[in-house]
């Protein structure tokens, strides 16, 4: 027949009170590591791009009536030679403007700002679901703020609750634990998908007429701060579960 020694309980006791602590620290690194920004992503037209892009965009500018009223400010002699021998107005429009365009584009405009967006992982998850991605919606939702809740709540629980329900629990909770790399392997796939999709540059040959950067924001090092926090918690309350206090 065994006994339980007093310096066990101590520790016992000393080892729950580390859990809980540990445990209210997660959830503080959780929540806004769920609601601050975690991934920004922003992206500018180059001047590269926007001078490869120029003779098309002024193609499809010169609609019927620009083309009219330019042939009125044309010399009429010039029109009239044109017309008589076949050419094409339009095409000649584009040649003589074309290299100039281009040229003042690439000399004189900026970097332009056309999109940016940062998001969490909760706008993130809604997003998601917005734009009919229900599958890692739901995958994000679940292992990042679903399970973490409930492995905190249990073991909060736990530590205050009697030693044959605080075994159960804690064996509950250390099965889910198992899944305690599933929520960053999610995100991690989740912000590595987004950055991808950030570094891809369009067209495919030539330079990018849209560059994309991505930048990780406050939410992912609060998170990443959660799941040290968590880590710990579980390998502590794995000694509470030995200890059988």
């Amino acid at each position: 027949m065994s006994a339980t020694s007093p310096g066990s309980g101590v520790t016992s006791t000393s080892t729950r009170l580390l859990v809980l602590v540990l445990t209210i620290v997660s959830l503080v690194l959780l929540i806004p590591g769920l609601f601050a920004p975690v991934l920004t992503i922003r992206g500018v037209l180059t001047r590269d791009g926007i001078a490869q892009v120029a003779p098309m965009m002024l193609e499809k500018g010169l609609s019927d009536d620009t083309l009219t009223a330019l042939k009125a400010m044309m010399n009429p002699t010039v029109v009239g030679l044109l017309e008589a021998t076949g050419g094409d107005l339009r095409q000649m429009i584009i040649d003589k403007v074309t290299p100039s365009l281009t040229a003042s584009l690439q000399q004189n405009v900026g970097e332009v700002e056309v999109f940016q967006q940062t998001r969490s992982i909760v706008s993130s998850v809604r997003r998601l679901y917005e734009v009919g991605s229900p599958v890692p919606a739901t995958l994000i939702l679940l292992f990042s703020v679903i399970v973490p809740f409930v492995k905190m709540a249990l073991v909060g629980w736990a530590m205050f609750a009697a030693p044959v329900t605080r075994q159960r629990t804690l064996a509950f909770v250390e099965t889910i634990a198992k899944w305690s790399m599933a929520d960053v392997f999610v995100v991690a796939l989740f912000i590595t998908y987004l950055a991808a999709m950030a570094s891809q540059s369009t067209p495919l040959s030539g330079p990018p007429l849209v560059a994309f950067t991505a930048q990780f924001g406050p939410g992912f090092y609060w998170f990443a701060g959660y799941c040290v926090f968590s880590l710990a918690t579980q390998q502590l309350t794995a000694r509470v579960l030995a200890a059988r206090a």
